[in-house]
C-alpha cells in the first residue's frame, strides 16, 4: 500500500463526530468492490484510515490524495495572469496527480469539484479519466445548494457512508446535472442518484 498526500480526519472535537449517510452510490460501488480482486482505489480527500482499512481487508490497494487542501496553497496563483485563470491548473495537476503510468480501478471523488478553483475542475477530470483503466468506476458528489463546510467520508461495510466535518471551507461551486454532464462528457456511461439532503450522486463509468 502506498499513499500521497493529505492528513488523517481527527475526531476529538465533539463538533466534528461522524454521522451516518445513505449512499446509494456508494452502495453500489461497494458490491463492484466486493466482486473484483486486487483493485488500485484512488480516494480524493484527506486521509481517513477507516477506509484504508476497510479497501486493503477487501485486497485492494488503496492512494490517497487530498486535493481540496492542497488546493488551498497559494504556490498556485499566477497573479499575472488572465481574470479567472489565476489558478495554475497544470502545475497544480502534475504535483498532486501526475499521469506516471499507473491506472487506477476505482476513484472516490466525493464532493471535491464543489470546493476546487474552477479553472481546477476541467482539466482534473480530463486528467482522472487518462488515469482510470477501462470499466473503472468514478464516485462523484454535488451540493444541491451553497453550505459552509468541508466534509470527510469515511466507508462502511453498508449502504451507509459517515460524514465528518473537517474545515468550515465554504462550497465555492454548484454544478448541475447538465453541467456534469459536460464534465464527464469523456466517460462512457453515468447514472445520477437522488438523495434527500443537500447531496446528488453520479457512478461514472470509465
Amino acid at each position: 500500500m502506498r499513499l500521497f498526500g493529505g492528513g488523517e480526519a481527527r475526531n476529538s472535537d465533539p463538533s466534528k463526530q461522524r454521522v451516518p449517510r445513505h449512499s446509494s452510490g456508494w452502495n453500489s460501488l461497494r458490491t463492484f468492490l466486493k466482486d473484483q480482486e486486487s483493485l488500485r482505489v484512488l480516494d480524493i480527500g484527506p486521509t481517513s484510515s477507516t477506509n484504508i482499512n476497510l479497501l486493503t481487508s477487501w485486497g485492494h490497494s488503496i492512494y490517497m490524495s487530498d486535493l481540496v487542501g492542497e488546493a488551498q496553497n497559494n504556490i498556485w496563483i499566477r497573479p499575472d495572469a488572465e481574470p479567472g485563470q489565476e489558478f495554475d491548473a497544470e502545475a497544480f495537476l502534475n504535483a498532486n496527480l501526475p499521469d506516471s503510468g499507473r491506472l487506477f480501478d476505482v476513484v472516490l471523488f466525493w464532493d471535491a469539484a464543489d470546493y476546487l478553483p474552477k479553472a481546477l475542475v476541467g482539466p482534473l477530470f480530463e486528467r482522472l479519466h487518462a488515469t482510470m483503466a477501462s470499466g473503472g468506476r468514478l464516485l462523484v458528489f454535488g451540493h444541491v445548494k451553497p453550505e459552509t463546510g468541508f466534509h470527510r467520508y469515511h466507508l462502511r461495510d453498508d449502504e451507509q457512508v459517515d460524514v465528518q466535518p473537517v474545515s468550515a471551507l465554504p462550497v465555492a461551486n454548484i454544478y448541475t446535472n447538465r453541467q456534469l454532464e459536460t464534465l464527464l462528457h469523456t466517460f462512457a456511461t453515468y447514472r445520477f442518484f437522488l438523495a434527500k439532503d443537500n447531496l446528488r450522486e453520479v457512478l461514472v463509468n470509465r
